[in-house]
């Protein structure tokens, strides 16, 4: 295994000086994110370009990675993370536009993986975002197909916020819609996998593991801490609204010991992903280091 980090909180940094700080660091690995240059307004922990896939070539992208690679550093894959079911058509044909050019960027660079979201119109049925799916992600896999590139959906539902409600802005987060990702297009589409987000939805991680394991393509490592007096106020039907809490890994709910117990179990070798979205490890650069560092000290004794 190899542990690394998503690079999306060092916005203000460029890609050599976020690989060289992570080498220093004993990290191996890096996402890396590749939002729009001029993204505008953004989510948090979103907008974040390290590459610029609208302009970089092939040469360009070859010699980052080599560059990477003199420091100790691989690239586990390119990263971006948009709505392509958004309800509006406008903003879903320029993130599908966007995440092609992403897809190209990698086939050319030589990394063979994109991280992204399935997506999902909130207002919607499961089933009615699954019928859309099938007409929009044909066209994106058929794109990645022919740039020898992979892609893997994170298992997260995107449920934070109120514009976000009742479900959520990613549909790839339940076993029952995973088994249908998977019967239509295996080989092309494989799991991103963050424990995290079983623990919000009460879905055994050990099992997950078991079932989903073999077909995860890339792993987050993100915790999750349960507000327990929210829990009460709120209720479980507010979806996490309240009283889910993301924490940097070591500082909530997901037995690392246990997670990584079925990770070598499943036979998954490949890289372990720092996502930070820890509020308490943000406002400065330092803060951020900090986070990471914490996560990487817990994680490290469990990387060989």
């Amino acid at each position: 295994m190899q542990l690394g980090l998503l690079t999306a909180p060092f916005e203000a940094r460029n890609l050599t000086e976020v690989a060289d700080w992570a080498a220093a660091q004993g990290f191996q690995a890096l996402e890396v994110a590749c939002w729009p240059k001029a993204s505008g307004a953004t989510r948090r922990y979103a907008g974040t370009c390290h590459i610029d896939v609208a302009s970089v070539s092939a040469a360009q992208g070859k010699e980052m990675l080599a560059a990477l690679k003199e420091k100790g550093i691989s690239v586990s894959a390119l990263g971006y993370y948009p709505n392509p079911l958004h309800p509006d058509p406008a903003h879903r044909a320029e993130v599908t536009q966007h995440l092609k050019k992403v897809i190209t960027a990698a086939g050319a660079m030589g990394v063979g993986l994109v991280n992204t979201f399935c997506g999902g119109n909130a207002a919607h049925h499961l089933d009615d975002n699954w019928a859309e799916a099938q007409q929009v992600w044909p066209d994106i896999i058929r794109h990645a197909t022919d740039a020898g590139v992979k892609l893997a959906f994170e298992n997260c539902p995107m449920i934070f916020s109120h514009d976000e409600w009742p479900g959520g802005h990613n549909i790839a987060y339940s076993p029952r819609i995973w088994r249908r990702i998977l019967e239509e297009w295996d080989g092309a589409v494989g799991m991103n996998f963050d424990p995290s987000h079983l623990i919000l939805q009460m879905i055994d991680m050990d099992r997950f593991i078991r079932e989903f394991g073999p077909h995860f393509r890339h792993v987050h490592a993100k915790d999750l801490m349960i507000d327990r007096d929210g829990l009460y106020d709120r209720g479980i039907l507010s979806m996490g609204m309240g009283w889910q809490i993301p924490r940097m890994p070591g500082l909530g709910e997901v037995d690392w010991g246990r997670f990584f117990s079925g990770l070598y179990r499943v036979g998954y070798d490949g890289p372990v992903i720092i996502e930070h979205e820890d509020r308490r490890f943000e406002g400065s650069e330092e803060a951020v280091k900090r986070g990471f560092l914490l996560a990487r000290d817990v994680l490290a004794p469990y990387i060989h």
